[in-house]
């Protein structure tokens, strides 16, 4: 009995350590990235003026896209059974939830060039976590200007939506974004591991991102059936907007899902970041440097 305590106990402690460890990493990681994004948001605003003109341009080139659903309704009364506030408001929360994940993550679009160029080998021999230095690297303040203009839609929808608000739709709000733009860079950071094996596939990667982006930007009843499948059991981007939008705006779900679903976007974002941080370590350790 004694031999099977101190087994137990070994057992429990080799646990602690691995998990001691782990957070060690995660807070190193941390650190690392707030060190690196501090580093190049200083770099930014020593020049305050390129600064405000670039957030700006990110701005005006974002807010395109929401002149083309402007222009749309001038034209029609309804898209997909929904009006213009609705759209709006699916176009808010996915502009917000995309353009936080995109200004903390959207660096990893240039991790192919790293691999091919050979450069990702001098981020492996610092010690620092590579995602974290990968993810910081070239900290583009100005993506700020799509924040912004997503949080404007999305403040023009709620004042003319038409909303029955209640206290579990007020919280779902917040929740919603927060775990979209955790979905968001589980979606950057998977790509980022694709880039490890194909190296040169960018575009590919942005298919997933910006397009998965512009895709929920427009209601899902406008959409075949396969698709709205595909974006919410395979590639989960509907708990981004669709799924708790519709029960904020009082509208059944083109599946037929119950309504407890909406309020799983957490749950989803949760399982995206570690199947996403799985295919992120396979990835680094298949890296073999550049040539080999």
């Amino acid at each position: 009995m004694a031999e099977v305590a101190e087994a137990a106990e070994a057992a429990e402690a080799a646990e602690a350590a691995r998990t001691g460890v782990r957070r060690g990493r995660v807070v190193e990681g941390v650190r690392a990235y707030g060190l690196i994004a501090g580093m190049w948001i200083r770099s930014t605003m020593a020049y305050r003026t390129s600064f405000a003109l670039t957030a700006f341009g990110n701005f005006a080139m974002t807010a395109l896209d929401f002149v083309a659903i402007l222009l749309m309704f001038s034209r029609v009364d309804a898209l997909g059974g929904y009006s213009l506030p609705e759209v709006a408001f699916l176009y808010g929360l996915s502009g917000v939830s995309f353009g936080l994940a995109d200004l903390a993550i959207g660096s990893m679009e240039r991790l192919g060039r790293r691999v091919r160029d050979g450069t990702l080998d001098t981020l492996l021999v610092r010690p620092a976590p590579v995602l974290a230095q990968v993810a910081a690297d070239r900290f583009a303040l100005r993506r700020l200007g799509r924040v912004v203009q997503g949080l404007l839609v999305l403040g023009y929808a709620l004042v003319v939506v038409d909303i029955d608000w209640t206290a579990a739709k007020v919280l779902l709000l917040p929740v919603a974004l927060i775990s979209g733009a955790g979905i968001f860079c589980a979606v950057f950071v998977a790509a980022g591991a694709f880039q490890f094996a194909a190296q040169d596939a960018s575009e590919v990667a942005n298919a997933f991102t910006y397009g998965g982006t512009t895709m929920l930007q427009y209601p899902p009843t406008v959409f075949a059936l396969d698709l709205v499948r595909g974006a919410t059991f395979v590639l989960p981007l509907a708990f981004v907007n669709w799924l708790p939008a519709s029960y904020v705006l009082g509208r059944p779900y083109p599946l037929d899902l119950p309504g407890w679903v909406a309020f799983t976007p957490p749950l989803a974002a949760a399982a995206c970041c570690a199947l996403a941080g799985l295919a992120w370590r396979a990835g680094l350790r298949s890296y073999r440097s550049t040539g080999s």
